[in-house]
């Protein structure tokens, strides 16, 4: 199972929010790459990285940030937030990414989103899925939709996708557990390759998520708070 520590930047820091909310973020630190190098020095290869400017701008704006991690870490280094065109999608790749992932433009261009995964492969890029009530949710969190995230999932894996990362939004910093019986319904698909994030808190829902059949887990405010280290999520990889 693949350990994925969270780096969201908002104004060039390391923040979290609260369910989503950009009223309710909170600065760990201002400097990403040190806490990347924590991330490297504990022993653990992933970060999802977070361009929240981007997210809510609709274009990449933190590639900078990415490049600079790129470079200076080993990390494999998924990138999501603010791929809103072609140019945004060659940034990041050219920036270091591993992989990137696309929400917003998966939901209102679908034939783009799906030119791009046939020119880059689907093992390059991720189709985010993030959900209210299980309603699909867009553009940083920001626009609801009346789109059922499984029946959106499902689509998209008929037409090749594999990798998915789907938060809840509403266990998103809320340290009360993962969205386990949501995961459960969307691993009826066949052939998906499922992130969970939102809500983790602890080392026995990360065992969960597993014995759900997840590939990867995001860890982020649970690191960030103090309720799992980096030492311990070392030790499950």
């Amino acid at each position: 199972m693949k350990i994925i520590i969270a780096i969201d930047i908002l104004d060039g820091k390391c923040v979290r929010l609260t369910r989503g909310d950009f009223s309710k973020k909170k600065i760990y630190n201002e400097n990403p790459l040190e806490m990347a190098r924590q991330v490297e020095d504990h022993g653990l290869e992933y970060i999802h990285l977070v361009d929240l400017d981007g997210a809510r701008k609709r274009h990449v704006v933190n590639h900078r940030i990415l490049e600079e991690l790129a470079v200076k870490t080993s990390l494999k280094i998924d990138f999501g937030g603010g791929i809103g065109s072609y140019d945004d999608l060659k940034i990041a790749f050219e920036c270091g990414a591993t992989q990137v992932t696309c929400g917003t433009i998966a939901f209102s261009d679908p034939s783009l989103f799906l030119e791009w995964m046939t020119e880059m492969g689907p093992d390059k890029i991720i189709l985010g899925a993030d959900c209210k009530g299980r309603k699909l949710s867009t553009e940083g969190w920001m626009k609801d939709s009346d789109t059922d995230v499984i029946s959106y999932i499902g689509n998209y894996q008929s037409q090749g996708v594999k990798n998915i990362i789907c938060t809840d939004i509403d266990r998103d910093g809320m340290l009360q557990g993962p969205s386990t019986e949501l995961y459960k319904e969307i691993l009826n698909i066949p052939g998906l390759n499922l992130i969970a994030s939102g809500g983790v808190s602890s080392i026995n829902d990360i065992d969960i998520l597993r014995e759900t059949g997840c590939m990867g887990v995001i860890a982020g405010k649970a690191v960030y708070e103090g309720k799992l280290t980096l030492s311990q999520l070392s030790r499950l990889c």
